[in-house]
């Protein structure tokens, strides 16, 4: 999930309380004693580290999940069980784009279902001990599966929840991804500037500024002469928004898509628009509350600047 661009993009997300409630809601789920599936299949020699890799999500309604991203992507699901937990792996063709676990929860829990990042490292209890040195917290402690390899779930020093992962069956390529896979992320922070110095004590990265006329920060940071992610300030109309990443799934028509989102049971929460830079992103939430966003790409927009 990476591009030679700078996209970047705007989100806004709920309080602290929430954050730790999805924290927690994702370390039951991963404590589960799941046989989840590698990251490529068949397996490759690569590796890299400071690439977003892979992505999670927990529904309190695993089945309306389901429906909605079947409809709205044409994801396929394959279902695993284990004891009480359900997981099933979202499929774009025969590629896995991502897994949600079911989740029930209390009628009066305020628990936010979110999409979770997983960023590839070659060591993961280094990668822990090195996000500990400058300030983060555990959320889900260092574990390993089987067929998945080792992964943990981390609280970056500003509570913007994220896990790291070293794959035991190599990275997937960076190729530019077909309609309907996770094309960006974008973190959105109080203070940019220090929350891109933690991800690249942790990851390696190059950090760009990008022009902005919105007297806003807007930072790009890259590994392997490739865009991994953005970095930019929150935006300062609400004191109730906290850092959070938000994640984009590429589409070919931003406008139809939001509006097949909203037939499928979602919401739109930031309309189909051009960005600072002439690309057209929206942000939607799925039946559940899941926030993500819809950024259009097409073959010959590598040498643009979306965001």
């Amino acid at each position: 999930m990476s591009i030679r661009t700078h996209p970047a993009a705007r989100f806004l997300s709920r309080g602290l309380g929430t954050l730790l409630a999805q924290a927690a809601c994702v370390a039951t789920a991963l404590a589960a004693p799941l046989e989840l599936p590698p990251l490529a299949d068949p397996a490759t020699a690569e590796h890299h580290a400071g690439k977003v890799v892979w992505l999670e999500m927990v529904t309190p309604d695993l089945a309306a999940s389901k429906r909605f991203y079947s409809g709205l992507f044409g994801w396929t699901f394959r279902d695993i069980h284990a004891g009480k937990t359900s997981y099933a792996v979202a499929l774009l063709g025969s590629r896995p784009v991502g897994g949600l676990h079911q989740q029930a929860e209390p009628a009066t829990d305020r628990r936010q279902p979110a999409w979770l990042a997983f960023i590839a490292v070659r060591d993961v209890d280094a990668a822990r001990r090195t996000a500990l040195e400058h300030g983060a917290k555990v959320a889900v402690e260092p574990r390993t599966y089987p067929r998945r390899g080792r992964q943990a779930v981390l609280a970056d020093p500003e509570g913007a929840l994220f896990g790291v992962v070293a794959s035991s069956s190599g990275d997937p390529a960076d190729v530019l991804v077909a309609p309907g896979d996770w094309i960006w992320s974008s973190l959105h922070a109080k203070d940019p500037d220090a929350e891109a110095g933690f991800y690249q004590a942790l990851f390696g990265y190059e950090v760009f500024d990008l022009p902005s006329t919105d007297d806003q920060e807007h930072l790009i940071v890259s590994s392997e002469d490739y865009a991994r992610a953005s970095v930019n300030s929150l935006h300062r109309d609400s004191s109730r928004r906290r850092p959070h990443w938000l994640h984009y799934v590429r589409v070919v028509d931003a406008a139809n898509v939001s509006a097949r989102a909203v037939s499928l049971g979602g919401r739109v929460l930031v309309e189909p628009h051009l960005d600072r830079q002439g690309a057209r992103v929206a942000v939607v939430a799925d039946p559940t509350g899941a926030p993500f966003g819809l950024m259009e790409w097409t073959d010959t927009d590598g040498e643009k600047e979306p965001k």
